[in-house]
């Protein structure tokens, strides 16, 4: 039953995602604010349908830790979950993400609109001058900058290693780095159709300001958190102990 119920979820995301990427693309003649109070719409009703449907729920600790103005998100990547739930706890987002993730049709046009930052990832040294240059652009006109530092989804229960790119920025830009740990992916692995029942933890940490630290300093910080908190709200983990 628990199946079924997560193919039916995944039907009606699909469904969705075309009707809403579709009715979206008129909103590119709006302010991106407006925009995306429209199109992360779309996000808020896959979180609604996950715990009507898959029994899935939520809980955020560390709330008061949200900065008034912009910062830099620095969270664990486990799965799609957090691309959706970010949007309803953290003000307007945009995302450090793959270029090709923009040629995904439908999905890949609404995203599109909400102005991500579209990296080649075998670019390199240019990947990371573009970074820096359009994370503080959009940092400076109030956007939160999401950037996974692993690079990519990582089971649960694994840790990747933690890039640099995030903490030059922050270095670069001035702007603090918020991070950010939950187990998402004990709920809604990476790979599979199944979503399994159950209340998904996220913790948020204090601000890092990265004034007189080093980029290397930055991003030990970063990780140090995230691991930290993960060894505390993983089931995996405690089953381990």
């Amino acid at each position: 039953m628990q199946y079924l119920r997560s193919v039916i979820y995944f039907a009606c995301m699909v469904v969705t995602a075309i009707v809403y990427s579709v009715i979206s693309l008129p909103t590119v003649v709006l302010p991106f604010e407006a925009r995306y109070r429209f199109i992360r719409r779309w996000a808020w009703f896959n979180i609604w349908l996950l715990e009507r449907l898959v029994g899935l729920r939520y809980e955020v600790e560390g709330k008061e830790n949200i900065p008034d103005g912009p910062f830099i998100l620095m969270s664990k990547h486990q799965s799609t979950w957090e691309t959706y739930a970010f949007q309803k706890i953290f003000p307007p987002l945009v995302w450090v993400l793959k270029k090709e993730l923009l040629r995904v049709p439908f999905f890949g046009w609404g995203l599109a609109l909400l102005e991500p930052i579209a990296i080649d990832r075998k670019a390199g040294k240019q990947a990371m001058a573009q970074v820096i240059e359009q994370g503080i652009e959009r940092l400076n006109t109030g956007k939160v900058v999401v950037i996974f530092p692993e690079g990519t989804r990582m089971a649960a229960g694994k840790k990747g290693r933690y890039k640099i790119g995030g903490a030059r920025l922050a270095v670069a830009s001035g702007y603090p780095i918020v991070p950010v740990a939950h187990n998402a992916g004990e709920y809604w692995p990476r790979r599979g159709l199944l979503k399994k029942p159950g209340v998904i933890k996220v913790v948020i940490g204090k601000p890092i300001d990265p004034a007189g630290k080093t980029a290397e300093q930055l991003i030990e910080q970063v990780e140090a958190f995230i691991e930290g908190q993960m060894q505390r709200i993983t089931t995996l983990a405690q089953a381990r102990g």
